[in-house]
């Protein structure tokens, strides 16, 4: 049984993966995969440091978890990350069968959860939905991380 104390919990040790990327000169973005109350993946962005487009926070929490469970199907986990997710990455939610998606900040150019696009819970085209919670766990402090990142770079 997941509790308001278990959401902010896991979205803290996301927003401190998320400082991880900040430290690397990434966007601070940080995400964990759940599964029982554990964490069976993590991950922030890495798309400079790792050469690769899709290394957002999300798919790399993604493929630790994979790893670790050796399997692609992430049945019964819940994914918390410090922003909501792109197109992209709410395609890879959705094939790895994440039952859950709990995000801090909203990203109103491009997110995939809601705010531009619903493709996690309201796409009817796909054969899973995923139950979304945005903008409300920490989501001052994901977004204060984001504004204060881009607001250095200008």
């Amino acid at each position: 049984m997941r509790s308001a104390s278990d959401d902010r919990k896991f979205m803290q040790q996301a927003l401190r993966l998320a400082k991880s990327a900040e430290q690397a000169g990434e966007v601070p973005v940080g995400a964990v995969v759940v599964y029982d109350g554990d964490v069976i993946g993590e991950g922030w962005n890495q798309p400079i440091l790792q050469h690769d487009p899709t290394a957002h926070a999300e798919i790399m929490a993604l493929r630790d978890a994979g790893r670790r469970v050796t399997n692609y199907r992430l049945l019964g986990t819940t994914l918390y990350v410090t922003l909501e997710p792109c197109a992209m990455c709410a395609g890879a939610i959705i094939h790895a069968r994440v039952k859950r998606v709990v995000f801090g900040a909203y990203d109103p150019k491009g997110g995939a959860a809601g705010s531009v696009f619903d493709l996690l819970s309201s796409e009817r085209r796909f054969n899973h939905r995923v139950e979304v919670q945005g903008g409300g766990v920490l989501s001052e402090e994901c977004g204060d991380l984001l504004r204060a990142f881009f607001r250095s770079r200008r």
